[in-house]
């Protein structure tokens, strides 16, 4: 498998997980830096590698009336100052063509949302910039449909490739995780994160706004994590009751600790990494 080298962390390869997490979307960057700090501290203390997630804008939600973000110039200024201030890497999504480039700029991963996982274009163009490209598997996809989405970006001579598994339609407003769809694609060569979050999604499920089962997410991510991930992503918010996007879905902070100490121990039993 490729292992992909970000700002002196490994990815993939049997190197340990690492975290991508963050909140859903900018808030506003007083709460939305404080969630990268507490991230940033967590991680630091237990020695796992951390790529901050949030978007400047949510381009793909329910309702015309939900909450989208603060928007590319605003958005991408908020996340410019959090990396520059925590030195950590960032991961956001790109929805339009017109974004690809200034958001190259700013963050180290560039992700494309599953809904557009499909589009050739805009796949290769986030491919041409995007020093990472982070690709989101459509819930509409098979596990084995990736490899034409990799050949897409390696046409572009991008081989820093990673996929994300995050859950398929399994009927009306509601999603399944197929935890054989992760092997399946590792054996494609580069690294496959699991969102752990996502995959709890009730898309729609509240007729303007998606739901979610939060309960599930450390069951979730457990399985994952024994079954052989390369990183993991989690939406977090310090209160998610009161989160303007996917809250329903989204891991309370003060839960992670916990969760990310038995994922750890199992990354090092699955990946043979303790002494």
């Amino acid at each position: 498998m490729k292992q992909i080298q970000l700002n002196g962390m490994k990815i993939g390869g049997g190197a340990p997980f690492v975290l991508i997490a963050g909140p859903c979307v900018i808030e506003e960057e007083q709460r939305t830096t404080e969630i990268a700090v507490f991230l940033k501290e967590l991680t630091d203390r237990l020695h796992i590698p951390l790529i901050f997630k949030a978007s400047y804008d949510k381009a793909n939600r329910t309702s015309v009336h939900s909450y989208r973000g603060p928007g590319l110039k605003k958005g991408l200024q908020v996340l410019k100052n959090i990396s520059e201030k925590l030195s950590i890497p960032i991961l956001t999504d790109v929805h339009r063509f017109e974004e690809i480039k200034p958001v190259s700029e700013v963050a180290d991963i560039l992700q494309v949302p599953a809904f557009l996982c499909r589009q050739t274009d805009f796949v290769m163009e986030v491919g041409r910039f995007a020093r990472v490209i982070n690709i989101k598997k459509g819930q509409f996809l098979a596990p084995g449909d990736v490899r034409n989405i990799i050949d897409k970006v390696l046409a572009v001579e991008n081989e820093n490739i990673l996929m994300t598994e995050r859950g398929t339609c399994f009927g009306y407003n509601n999603l399944v995780a197929d935890f054989r769809a992760i092997p399946a694609m590792r054996a494609m060569g580069y690294p496959v994160i699991f969102d752990a979050t996502h995959s709890v999604q009730l898309p729609g499920g509240q007729g303007t706004v998606s739901g979610g089962q939060r309960e599930m997410v450390a069951y979730l991510a457990r399985a994952a994590v024994a079954v052989g991930i390369d990183g993991l992503f989690v939406e977090v918010h310090p209160d998610p009751d009161t989160a303007l996007c996917d809250g329903p879905n989204s891991l309370d902070l003060n839960k992670l600790d916990d969760m990310l100490q038995v994922l750890m121990e199992i990354d090092a039993l699955v990946k043979n990494l303790k002494e």
